[in-house]
């Protein structure tokens, strides 16, 4: 995955344990290094989010996603995504942390191709935390100026960058049993 020079930056704030806000397929995100609890943590206070419901992870391909989920060939998520973002819900690996998985054995995973995102994950060289930008019960952030004045303040840097195309946050499906959890807004 191709990211431009500049990513490097917040590649540098991530990897020193800071907050990014970031766009996505679909809505604006919040993000850091799923590695570092106390970012993790920082999001959820931030978000003012239960932290038993768990967070989301991407990465720019499969294979940054191992010792993360606990699966044979991390590049089916790629087969089974079809041409839309979806999150899986996979069984966690031994580097997923109750942080992340909110203390169950799966984890919620995307291979994204939002090519801000995707830089993001390929310039830090791991996956990134990815939860919508909004307070918990609140509508996800669509527009950069409800970004600014909400989050601006909160976080260490907001990477510029469109949304993608897609309508709101991802579909999530249950790897195992294909099963809907939160359907794709269209």
């Amino acid at each position: 995955m191709a990211y431009h020079a500049p990513l490097t930056r917040y590649a540098r704030i991530l990897h020193d344990g800071g907050v990014i806000a970031y766009p996505t397929e679909g809505v604006y995100g919040l993000g850091c290094l799923a590695s570092r609890p106390d970012a993790v943590q920082r999001i959820v206070e931030l978000k003012g989010r239960d932290a038993g419901k768990g967070l989301i992870m991407i990465a720019s391909d499969p294979y940054q996603l191992e010792g993360w989920v606990a699966m044979a060939d991390p590049e089916e998520l790629l087969r089974r995504d079809g041409d839309r973002a979806r999150t899986w819900i996979v069984a966690a690996g031994p580097l997923a942390t109750p942080e992340v998985t909110g203390g169950r054995p799966t984890v919620a995973v995307r291979v994204t191709r939002h090519p801000v995102a995707a830089g993001l994950c390929a310039a830090a060289g791991e996956p990134l935390i990815s939860t919508s930008a909004n307070r918990s019960g609140r509508p996800a952030i669509v527009r950069a100026t409800v970004l600014r004045s909400v989050f601006g303040p909160l976080v260490d840097a907001i990477v510029p960058g469109a949304l993608g195309s897609a309508k709101g946050p991802s579909e999530i499906v249950d790897f195992e049993t294909g099963r809907v959890l939160r359907p794709a807004a269209d």
